[in-house]
């Protein structure tokens, strides 16, 4: 029929009648010009009645991949590319219900609930795969057979919304297979005008439309289709599950519920499981810190307090770049020791530097830097540079070397200082450190020192020490001022002869104390206050672990403490050994004549070094001291205890230091600043004389370990 034939009229109500496609010239009710009779395939779209047969056969055609397409005249009629979605399958309101309840379960689902799927009528009973040959049967009820088993029932074939391609559709299709062959130009029943029977808005009515199944591409799609694949077990999702309700969701069905039970193979697995992993958190949360506490000795948070790197639990960080108070290398049995005055002290900071090639540069150790500087106060020869200090072979490193003027900032040689100003202070306690000495005892020169300076002075810096180095005074008198005398009376007159024979016989150079007790409120001073409303007296005070000088040949080390203000001619009261003693031990210690000057008063006694501990690399000698300032528990307490070898030197106390009427100044008492840590070596005329010619350069000072302990009692630690 030609394209401008009038619209086709309706059919009489009753049963559809089938559509047939014609070839080019037939008449739209005559017979097919298709030589082979065509099986008849029927897709029902009511929602009104129970599953059946249809009443009206759909002719199908298969295309060359295997599945089924139809057309409707209304879908041609419109030339809408693309397909064209089936109406909406909808359930009365009557019919629906929950599909998790038991009544549903337990009660089949009306036919009409879903799409019908497409079915056959007459096709043979002989699954496809079951059959030796499946295309024995060249029939037309063979070949929809074929069709029919390759859908195999699958759930995917029967959705809630199915799509009806159009001619136009198909030949545009984007598929790379040929475009599906037509048995001849479209009925008048099939026509644009079609019947109102396949129209898309009669929702009792059937869709007709005609597939013709092709033998060849079938048989030659199956092969492919069936090819046995080694991984096909990985995507036989098994038997298709039971589906319920309206919506067809899987819901677990009546007969199944309440069968399973943990007593069941697969319920005892499962209890397993979780009592194994309970456990396992029980021992990992539980179990192990009890192992760990009981097995493995701690270094009690390693010496660390709120200030020391704890926080409020008592947890310490561990960070590469910012070690604990205490080494981690340090031994166990250098934990803890009992003091000289026979109380038991605990260590609170130690050092082993066991980690090679550290660098002291600022900001490069947490506890302590290596200065950029010349000592001038001193009249040092060489530079301190930063590169002179390391770590090597498990001890620190402090090297004085020749240089060109270019590279020593024009002092011909470089040296090092290490501090730990403003980083580590400590206030009482215990003081060791295992030290190699450099050159030998032959040659004078070298000037290698470990000592300690209260945190507001900063050595090298002059401005820091000026009117606070070497003070230790918490009175408001004459002492606290310029020269220790009255600018109005000019007292205290101070005998001929009891000064300071280089300095024209005068007994004080110091400009007085910057921050004495005689500050008046407002002024600018640090504090601490007094419970009276007045300021205490503060200073920096130096006591040296030792400075190693060389007498006749024989090494030896100034052990000493540095006051201000100074009593006439800097004598010490040494009228009983509660205020000075004396030890004896292998090291011949006895008291240094050098007393002081008008710049120090010194304390000092000499003993005699270990030779065989210079220039080594694996011997060393320990040398500190112990000491409680005097304010912990008032004057004529305090004390110093100076020790080599583990042996005692010497002690002072600070009665030694009390008030003396001849210079009008008070008692002096063990200083109660927080100290700092101080290790350099270098050279100074200054020190004694310097013989260039026969030194050995580089020199190196070995230090293996730095421990510091306090009274388990008294833990005062800071920065």
């Amino acid at each position: 029929m030609s394209s401008s034939s009038s619209t086709t009229k309706p059919p009489a109500p009753g049963p559809s009648r089938p559509i047939t496609p014609t070839t080019a010239g037939a008449s739209a009710t005559g017979p097919s010009s298709s030589t082979r009779p065509q099986q008849r395939l029927q897709i029902s779209t009511s929602n009104n009645s129970p599953r059946k047969q249809p009443s009206s056969p759909v002719d199908v055609q298969h295309s060359p991949l295997g599945g089924s397409h139809g057309f409707t005249s209304s879908s041609y009629q419109r030339g809408q590319p693309g397909h064209l979605r089936q109406r909406s399958i909808q359930t009365p309101q009557s019919e629906l219900h929950d599909p998790f309840s038991d009544q549903a379960a337990a009660r089949p689902a009306r036919n009409d609930s879903m799409p019908h799927r497409i079915v056959t009528t007459d096709l043979p009973k002989a699954a496809l795969m079951g059959s030796a040959d499946p295309f024995a049967d060249d029939s037309d009820a063979g070949h929809s057979a074929i069709a029919h088993n390759m859908r195999n029932d699958r759930p995917e074939w029967t959705p809630t919304q199915q799509y009806l391609y159009s001619e136009s559709a198909l030949s545009h299709s984007s598929t790379g297979l040929n475009p599906l062959p037509f048995s001849g130009p479209m009925s008048a029943r099939s026509s644009p005008r079609g019947s109102p029977s396949s129209s898309l808005g009669d929702h009792s009515s059937t869709a007709h439309f005609n597939v013709v199944a092709d033998p060849a591409l079938l048989k030659a799609y199956s092969a492919l289709a069936y090819t046995d694949e080694v991984d096909d077990a990985l995507h036989d999702a098994g038997p298709p599950a039971k589906r319920f309700g309206a919506d067809r969701r899987i819901a677990e069905p009546v007969d199944f519920k309440g069968r399973s039970s943990w007593t069941s193979s697969r319920g005892i697995l499962n209890m397993g499981a979780v009592v194994i992993l309970g456990l396992g958190l029980i021992m990992l949360f539980g179990g192990l810190p009890i192992y760990t506490a009981f097995a493995k000795a701690s270094l009690s948070n390693f010496g660390a307090s709120g200030l020391g790197g704890t926080n409020s639990t008592g947890q310490v960080p561990d960070i590469p770049s910012f070690r604990g108070l205490i080494d981690k290398d340090t031994p166990e049995a250098a934990l803890s020791r009992t003091g000289y005055d026979g109380k038991a002290y605990q260590l609170v900071f130690s050092d082993e530097f066991e980690q090679d090639g550290r660098l002291f540069s600022p900001g490069m150790d947490p506890y302590f830097e290596a200065v950029d500087l010349h000592y001038w106060q001193t009249v040092n020869i060489e530079w301190y540079d930063p590169d002179s200090i390391t770590t090597k072979d498990g001890a620190l490193e402090i090297s004085l070397t020749k240089e060109t003027n270019a590279s020593s900032h024009g002092r011909g040689y470089l040296g090092g200082m290490l501090q730990s100003w403003n980083q580590f202070c400590f206030t009482g306690g215990y003081i060791e450190v295992a030290i190699s000495l450099p050159g030998d005892t032959k040659t004078l020169g070298l000037w290698p020192a470990a000592w300690t300076m209260s945190n507001l002075g900063r050595a090298g810096h002059g401005g820091s020490l000026d009117g606070t180095w070497p003070y230790t005074y918490d009175e408001c008198d004459v002492g606290t001022l310029m020269n220790q005398t009255d600018p109005v009376t000019g007292l205290p007159k101070v005998v001929k002869g009891t000064g300071d024979k280089y300095n024209h016989d005068a007994l004080s150079y110091l400009g007085g104390q910057r921050l004495s007790a005689c500050t008046c409120p407002g002024e600018d001073h640090p504090g601490p206050v007094k419970p009276d409303g007045t300021f205490g007296g503060r200073g920096a005070t130096e006591i040296d672990i030792f400075e190693a000088t060389i007498t006749d040949g024989v090494g030896e080390v100034s052990m000493s403490g540095q006051w201000a203000p100074f009593n006439p001619s800097y004598e010490y009261v040494n009228s009983s050994t509660d205020y000075v003693e004396f030890f004896d031990n292998k090291y011949n210690t006895r008291a240094n004549t050098y007393l002081g000057g008008a710049y120090q008063q010194v304390t000092s006694g000499l003993a005699e070094t270990d030779p065989t501990t210079y220039n080594s690399s694996t011997k060393f000698n320990d040398y500190g001291f112990e000491y409680k300032p005097s304010y912990i528990d008032g004057f004529g307490t305090g004390s110093i205890t100076w020790t080599q070898g583990g042996q005692r030197m010497w002690r002072i106390s600070d009665q030694a230091m009390k008030a003396n009427a001849a210079s009008n100044v008070s008692n002096r008492g063990v200083t109660g600043e927080p100290m700092y840590m101080l290790f350099n070596l270098g050279m100074s005329e200054n020190f004694g004389y310097v013989d260039l010619e026969n030194l050995v350069f580089p020199s190196v000072m070995r230090i293996d370990y730095i421990r510091i302990y306090q009274d388990s009692d008294y833990i005062n630690i800071g920065m």
